[in-house]
């Protein structure tokens, strides 16, 4: 090396020097690191921190190895403004050559031979030293970086979850939600030991709790891996909504029994009303297939009264499940009491059908001038006969009317004048 290659190298070296000594002071400073050397770990961050701590005590180690190097060759190269051969020769062989000396051992190369002697010291060049600082340094902060990113990213939002879920529970036991008690109680219990066993399995190991990133060298590349954490949370969001329904039956509670009081006493009335129908159906319609109507739904009464006890003593929890299928099945007896009534009603819908189709077609026949016609009269007398008169045969009482109609239209056939009447029966 010419004295210009001497002190192009003496500056890059220098450069090279400020930058690594800010990194690895960095890297000293480095929040992680004082947490890892502080903490309690187990697991993986366990076994990588044994090999991280030695690494970082070698990399001090070549550090001042070259340091001192450095500090030679400096003194060196200011010994004379114009360096003679012989110190161009020392300051190559210092620059280049494997000046360097450094402790051998498991710690000091990436690789090892298994069946090689045991080296007590190796020779290295400054450019070879600085590649296994950069090494050793990356590996290190990799380390460091990681569990502080999951240490900074996990803790806090776990004692912010476990803060939700104190409220949470406050919350439940407020509504009769309890452990043993209700579902959302156990689920509260599980969340509460997840939470619990996270925490603890975090700040000990929080390699465990890592996802490097993919196609990514760099130190720290990742992101922590939070499906535990927010597993906990959605199951802790389940229970608080489950909470919501039960605060919701809390504060409505009284108006649905309200409702319910209402929707099962229209019921029972209109099971009395066609047990009314029925028996009036019967003595007035000579019918055989009459449906029986069923009684009062003894059954929802008590369960209202059970809900009304619920409400009484606070159990919101068990008032909640019961007041909704309350309301489904209520709205269903309502809907088969109708349907009952309907149902038996039937009989006297159609005598009423026959007697006003009757009266029309006697209404027609007189505005014709044929209400004095003896054939219409005596059939007109016939059917009313059969339809006011109690019990009334339906069937036979729908023929009488249709012998009628069929005579009041072939009477009236011959005596239409024009299109003044084309209907076949009453408007």
């Amino acid at each position: 090396m010419d004295r210009d290659e001497v002190d192009r190298a003496l500056a890059r070296l220098g450069a090279e020097y400020e930058a690594i000594e800010t990194s690895l002071l960095a890297l000293q400073d480095h929040a992680g690191r004082r947490l890892l050397e502080g903490a309690e770990l187990t697991g993986v961050t366990l076994e990588r921190w044994n090999a991280t701590e030695p690494a970082i005590t070698l990399l001090w180690s070549y550090f001042d190895t070259y340091s001192a190097a450095l500090r030679a060759a400096r003194e060196l190269r200011a010994r004379r403004r114009f360096p003679s051969r012989t110190d161009l020769s020392e300051l190559t062989d210092l620059l280049r050559g494997e000046s360097v000396t450094v402790a051998g051992g498991p710690s000091s190369a990436t690789q090892q031979s298994i069946t090689g002697p045991a080296k007590l010291s190796e020779q290295l060049t400054l450019a070879a030293l600085v590649s296994r600082m950069n090494d050793l340094y990356a590996r290190s902060l990799d380390m460091v970086v990681t569990a502080d990113a999951v240490w900074s990213a996990l803790p806090a939002r776990i004692d912010l979850l476990a803060a939700e879920l104190q409220r949470t529970r406050s919350l439940a036991h407020s509504v009769g939600v309890r452990p043993g008690e209700h579902p959302s109680g156990d689920d509260l219990e599980d969340i509460t030991h997840e939470l619990k066993a996270l925490r603890t399995q975090v700040v000990t190991d929080p390699l465990a709790f890592w996802r490097p990133g993919l196609g990514s060298s760099a130190p720290g590349g990742g992101r922590p891996d939070t499906e535990r954490y927010d597993r906990a949370a959605r199951a802790l969001e389940d229970v608080r909504r489950e909470i919501d329904a039960v605060l919701t039956v809390r504060q409505d509670a009284e108006q649905r029994l309200v409702r319910l009081r209402d929707v099962l006493s229209r019921a029972d009335r209109t099971l009395t009303e066609a047990r009314s129908a029925r028996g009036e159906v019967l003595a007035k319609i000579a019918a055989s297939e009459v449906p029986a109507v069923g009684g009062p739904p003894t059954a929802l009464q008590e369960q209202l009264v059970l809900a009304a006890d619920y409400r009484r003593h606070a159990q919101w929890h068990r008032l909640s499940p019961l007041l909704e299928s309350l309301e489904r099945e209520a709205e269903d007896e309502l809907m088969r009491a109708r349907e009952s009534l309907t149902a038996v009603t039937a009989p006297l819908a159609v005598r009423a059908e026959l007697r006003g189709r009757l009266d029309a077609y006697k209404a027609k026949v007189a505005r014709h001038g044929m209400a004095e016609d003896p054939l219409l009269t005596e059939r007109y007398d016939a059917a009313r006969r059969m339809l006011w008169s109690a019990p009334c045969d339906l069937r036979v009482a729908e023929q009488a009317v249709l012998r009628y109609q069929q005579a009041a239209a072939e009477v009236l056939v011959p005596r239409r004048d024009g299109p003044s009447d084309h209907t076949g029966s009453p408007s």
